[in-house]
């Protein structure tokens, strides 16, 4: 059992990567977390480096995410290879293209950059058909880690011209807009 309650993103996918790194293969890991998005961003890293997302309980605030590690060899996480760099974000915007901001609701509404369009990463599969293919898509979350999973999931649903904006809203020094 690992304990994440009170983390926010990045960090219970930090230090859920490090503790399956001591499971063996098929042992099931019990992350405990309060984070809205750890159900999505958990269930997106463990696809994406070959464990199985077993499921999620809630016990009041807390979920229970299981993860049932798959494979003894270590693991190398993929990277989504297309970057912009967040100072460049405001620039690459006005030449065109949509911002989609992928943290939750209550991220969003705290502070997002004016005109970005909220489809938290857990909505995604759901909302996808909202994102227009053919224009330019800069994908933007809190750190830069949620972004890189949903340009991953993107770019293989055959969206063309999708970008990872790095390294995310926490270093955000322009205008916000919120949405309270």
């Amino acid at each position: 059992m690992l304990d994440a309650k009170g983390l926010a993103c990045p960090m219970p996918i930090v230090k859920t990567k490090k503790a399956m790194n001591g499971l063996t293969e098929g042992q099931i890991l019990e992350v405990l977390a309060t984070d809205k998005g750890s159900k999505a961003d958990l269930a997106a890293w463990s696809k994406s480096v070959g464990h199985q997302y077993i499921g999620t309980t809630e016990d009041g605030d807390v979920m229970k995410h299981y993860i049932r590690k798959c494979s003894n060899d270590a693991v190398v996480e993929k990277q989504y290879d297309q970057i912009v760099q967040l100072d460049e974000l405001a620039v690459k915007a006005l030449e065109g293209g949509i911002i989609l901001d992928v943290r939750e609701e209550a991220e969003y509404a705290f502070g997002h950059i004016e005109g970005a369009k909220s489809i938290p990463m857990g909505e995604l599969e759901t909302r996808m058909e909202e994102i227009p293919k053919d224009q330019v898509i800069y994908v933007v979350c809190q750190t830069g880690r949620r972004s890189d999973l949903v340009a991953q999931k993107l770019a293989s649903s055959g969206f063309g011209s999708v970008f990872n904006v790095i390294p995310g809203m926490t270093e955000w020094n322009g205008e916000v807009k919120t949405s309270l």
